[in-house]
């Protein structure tokens, strides 16, 4: 059975390459169907996924702010880390008290600066770099350092005043730069501390000791309680998640959800266009190649014949057709990548000056050349079973009456 099996579709091959024209014309009907259609998926693809990358590298889409001031207790934070959507999230001190005069020995100025709460793992700060950590280290962002002239690991000075027990008080704080950054993360004056030192800020403003810090003031015991917090979902897909929770719990929160949601109902729009034409396109493809095999059989309707007479059964003489629409189906998927190589070559060029870097508009990944392989084959077999069913039917007797 296996011996015929190979003499079938070595039949078949040879027949495929030696009508060399006709087949020619199977894999440019193919080709032309096919390569438009990488196209127009290379340039979906590209322009929806450089918009997603857009979102998903900026931190700043993915964090989600509370409107107004609440109570927050460190409980209800920490509950909220051990969530899978959430990436990170830190507490906020009042803004009033969130703020602190810097001066540095190269700057001639004091300079007041918004203060962050921050850790590891921040997503505004560039992960490679120190973080702010304890009471001492801090990360300036770009413009605060530029303004300070001063740079990773240099020292500046911090100091706040306060109003306590009818008199005035300043303190003040030696700070070292554990690390500049980046311009995008934070484009006004700012200076990323720890929670630690936030807290302390806060406390010196309302009258409490800090004795880490050599700062007096009263001593009582209190639950400490918080009126905000800085929290980034894990990815761009949590936002909208993140957000109906805390809106069914009663807070109200800004999101860029609305962004989000714009450029996902953006992608299943262009998918649902670029599917309604694949269909179309490998539908008709599939009706003309199959009504070509279906003529080739019955062009060579004594040839099979014989085959039936020689002792090829029906399960063999069907390879005959499908061999051949294989053939095809491959010849056609190459062909088309090359077109696709060439289009999208030449559309990357042409925009490349509106582009930044590596940006490209028309670009398919090995898992879509993978795809379209196997939906090309799966169309080309499906054609050639109309025209196998017809060649299976080819009695043996015809062959008989030809000689």
């Amino acid at each position: 059975m296996f011996r015929q099996q190979r003499h079938s579709l070595a039949l078949a091959s040879r027949d495929y390459f030696h009508e060399w024209r006709i087949s020619i014309c199977f894999v440019l009907a193919l080709a032309a169907v096919l390569g438009p259609m990488l196209v127009l998926f290379g340039l979906k693809f590209g322009v929806v996924g450089a918009m997603v990358d857009a979102l998903v590298e900026d931190p700043l889409k993915r964090e989600i702010r509370p409107v107004g001031s609440g109570r927050y207790d460190r409980a209800w934070i920490d509950s909220l880390r051990q969530r899978d959507d959430v990436d990170f999230i830190v507490p906020r001190i009042r803004s009033i008290a969130s703020t602190l005069s810097v001066r540095s020995e190269e700057a001639g100025r004091i300079l007041q600066f918004e203060v962050i709460p921050s850790a590891q793992g921040d997503p505004l700060l560039d992960p490679r770099l120190a973080p702010p950590s304890g009471l001492d280290k801090v990360v300036l962002s770009a413009s605060a350092a530029r303004k300070l002239q001063v740079g990773a690991g240099d020292h500046i000075e911090g100091s706040l005043l306060r109003q306590y027990n009818g008199r005035r008080e300043r303190v003040t704080l030696n700070l070292q730069v554990a690390a500049i950054a980046p311009a995008a993360a934070f484009s006004r004056d700012g200076l990323f501390a720890s929670v630690a030192l936030v807290e302390a800020l806060e406390d010196f403003r309302d009258g409490h000791a800090v004795p880490a810090l050599g700062w007096e003031g009263a001593v009582t015991e209190r639950e400490r309680q918080y009126t905000g917090f800085r929290l980034y979902a894990r990815s761009i897909y949590d936002v909208a998640g993140l957000r109906d929770s805390f809106v069914r719990s009663g807070m109200n929160v800004r999101t860029q959800a609305a962004d989000i949601e714009s450029v996902q109902r953006m992608d299943r729009t262009l998918s649902a266009i670029y599917w309604a034409i694949a269909l179309i396109g490998l539908g008709g493809f599939s009706l003309s190649l199959g009504a070509s095999l279906w003529a080739n059989v019955d062009r060579k309707r004594k040839e099979l014949s014989v085959l039936r007479l020689v002792g090829f059964r029906s399960g063999e003489i069907i390879l005959f057709p499908m061999a051949q629409g294989l053939y095809t189906a491959f010849f056609g998927w190459v062909l088309a990548c090359g077109i696709f190589a060439a289009a999208a070559w030449s559309i990357n060029a042409l925009l490349a000056p509106q582009l930044d870097g590596a940006q490209k508009v028309c670009r398919l990944l090995p898992e879509h050349y993978a795809m379209a392989l196997a939906i090309t084959v799966g169309a080309s077999l499906l054609a050639a079973i109309l025209a196998g069913i017809r060649a299976a039917r080819v009695e043996p007797s015809e062959g008989l009456r030809e000689i």
